[in-house]
């Protein structure tokens, strides 16, 4: 029997107070002019669920939290859930049979998560997913939510006169397809995890294929034909390389210098002879800087001398001259009254006489530095001279010594300096063969291990595509069953409701949606009346059907929002939807709960159902004042037909 889905009340916390509405009746009818609420109050109900919902302004300024009374299954739970952007991830859980506070669930993420608490009160597992079937998809699918459920549940304004259940939407086709399989039945939990898994499989094979393939290309570019091929390449490269070692370590025996006594001195006087040229080397280089340090320190001493001589010169010249006139201001000093023995100019005692002793014992001194100095660069050039010579001497005898080695070894050397560098030569081109067969039987390896992989792949997949198989044969005679009775039921529907142009109605064996006059419904018409005509048969024969079934999870539950919207005067194809949906009410009393917000209502089955009557007086957020017809602009805009 389908699962019990019941919405016991709503009620709104407000900036003014709270807006409570019990939905104690199998039928609740929200009437009212357009801009009451109606719709925001069922895009809150949504809201409630953790669904994305259509927040209209009013909600978004002056309602604070939104809170469910709701059975579903065997539980009856309070789900409380914030407007606030901040906080409307959180929502409130309260169990009401127990009558204790849950942890609070989140929307998005968790856990603990609030679509795993609805679907798991469904008795529906949370991990599902929906793959693409018949196609060359490879996606594991997307996850069956809540959310998905309850676009079963609910025909919100903006898809009641357009579009099934998104189903124009391709992205979502496999998710509408999966539901419908569950609520009704056809399908469980272990068949789509079966689905999922063959296409992740498809994905592997594919990609393992297309690996091979890159390294088959890559070998067949190397010239290898075949592994074999490969390997005996390989072994004829390994033994190239130990018969090339093996002749060039002979021939690098056979030409080791010879070790008698003799040469062995000579090595040994040439050694030290070359330590001895490095050390005259670098004593050249020692005394080099030391010259040059010599030099700049003369050079600096010279200056001190010069420096006092031209000190002395300059006093000696300007004493003897005599000033008429200042030389900064020009004025004449001729008349200045000067006391005896100063200066005309600075009127200080004069004259200033210099310490002569102190200047020549100075200059005595720097004379003596500078004697020095000539006499130590004497020394160092005679050095410089004598260590160059040494230089040169150690060269000749590096250079005799070298000949005479040279003169011992050549015989036997240079013969078969010609044949080692052949068998070097074949010994590094054997390594470098070996090293790019290495390489390409590493990559022979990967194409085995790819081909067991696709080989494991492809069993493994076909085992599950055969246990998909056997599922759905198990399933066939309750598929047939099934989409026969939504068949008959649909297309008797729709013939009661008397649709505008349709002659034959049906539904479609795969994709599950209404077709009309033998074509999918979207085709017949774009929108408008007839097509929110063809919701109210489709989801109502839905529910019939899964009620006259015994084992179906399909939540007895409806919510339409403005049946009546595209409709316009048709008033007999209006008053028979209603009576369609009082009819299923009426003979399935308390297993059902219709909810339906709508402008207009048909006179005569006024009685038929529990009516809240909403106007701009009093609107669903009654708290609020409203500010009236000209000021409404609904949340969904009617489409024409």
């Amino acid at each position: 029997m389908t699962t019990k889905f019941r919405l016991n009340s709503v009620t709104l916390f407000t900036t003014e107070g709270e807006v409570h509405y019990d939905f104690t009746s199998d039928l609740t009818v929200l009437a009212g002019p357009t801009g009451v609420g109606k719709t925001t109050l069922l895009e809150m109900i949504k809201f409630g669920f953790g669904g994305n919902a259509l927040i209209a302004p009013v909600a978004t300024e002056y309602v604070q939290d939104v809170s469910l009374d709701v059975t579903i299954g065997h539980s009856r739970l309070r789900l409380t859930r914030g407007i606030d952007s901040e906080k409307r991830d959180v929502v409130r859980v309260i169990d009401l049979v127990l009558q204790e506070r849950l942890a609070d669930h989140r929307v998005t993420g968790g856990p603990p998560s609030l679509n795993s608490l609805l679907m798991s009160t469904l008795g529906l597992p949370d991990d599902m997913k929906a793959a693409a079937r018949g196609g060359t998809s490879t996606k594991a699918g997307a996850r069956i939510s809540f959310a998905d459920i309850f676009s079963f549940l609910y025909i919100p304004q903006s898809e009641i006169n357009r579009d099934i259940a998104s189903s124009k939407d391709q992205y979502l086709d496999p998710k509408r397809k999966a539901v419908f399989e569950l609520l009704f039945g056809l399908t469980d939990a272990d068949v789509l995890a079966m689905r999922s898994k063959l296409n992740t499989l498809s994905g592997d094979l594919a990609n393992a294929e297309r690996e091979t393939k890159t390294v088959l290309e890559f070998l067949r570019a190397s010239n290898m034909t075949g592994q074999e091929e490969a390997i005996r390449a390989y072994e004829s490269a390994q033994a190239e390389q130990v018969a090339a070692q093996a002749e060039r370590d002979a021939l690098l025996q056979e030409i080791d210098p010879i070790t008698d006594r003799e040469t062995q001195v000579l090595r040994d006087l040439l050694s030290e002879a070359e330590r001895s040229l490095a050390n005259a080397r670098s004593d050249v280089v020692a005394l080099t800087r030391q010259h040059r340090e010599y030099q700049l320190e003369r050079r600096r001493v010279q200056t001190d001398v010069d420096r006092l001589m031209r000190m002395r010169d300059a006093g000696a010249r300007l004493a003897e001259i005599e000033f008429v006139a200042c030389p900064r201001c020009m004025q004449s000093l001729r008349e200045r009254d000067v006391p005896t023995s100063s200066c005309r100019l600075c009127l200080q005692p004069d004259p200033v006489t210099g310490d002569v002793d102190l200047d020549q014992y100075e200059i005595r001194q720097l004379a003596a530095q500078l004697d020095e100095m000539v006499e130590q660069l004497s020394i160092i050039d005679q050095q410089v001279g004598m260590t160059i010579q040494a230089v040169e001497d150690r060269e000749d005898l590096v250079h005799k010594l070298s000949e005479d080695l040279d003169l011992r070894t050549s015989e036997r050397v240079t013969p078969r300096l010609q044949a080692f560098t052949d068998a070097s030569d074949r010994l590094a081109s054997a390594r470098a063969e070996q090293q790019h067969l290495e390489l390409v039987l590493r990559q022979w390896d990967r194409v085995n291990d790819l081909t067991a992989v696709e080989d494991s792949k492809r069993e493994e997949r076909d085992r599950t595509k055969a246990a998909i198989g056997r599922a759905e044969a198990e399933m066939t005679a309750r598929r047939s069953e099934i989409l026969d009775d939504l068949n008959d039921e649909f297309s008797t529907t729709v013939t009661e409701l008397g649709i505008p142009g349709v002659k034959s109605a049906g539904i479609h064996r795969t994709n599950y949606l209404p077709l009309l006059n033998g074509q999918r419904f979207d085709t017949v018409s774009k929108g408008g009346g007839i097509v929110t005509a063809t919701q109210v048969a489709y989801w109502t024969s839905l529910l019939s059907v899964a009620l006259r079934q015994r084992d179906t999870p399909y939540p007895a539950f409806v919510m339409i929002d403005s049946p009546r919207l595209a409709l316009n005067t048709a008033e007999s194809l209006a008053a028979a939807l209603y009576r369609r949906i009082v009819t299923q009410s009426d003979a399935n009393q308390g297993k059902v709960q219709f909810i339906v917000a709508d402008n207009e209502l048909p006179d005569e089955y006024r009685r038929g159902f529990s009516e809240i009557v909403f106007d701009y007086d009093q609107p669903t957020v009654s708290t609020i004042h409203h500010p009236g017809r000209n000021a409404v602009e609904p949340l969904v805009k009617p489409a024409a037909e």
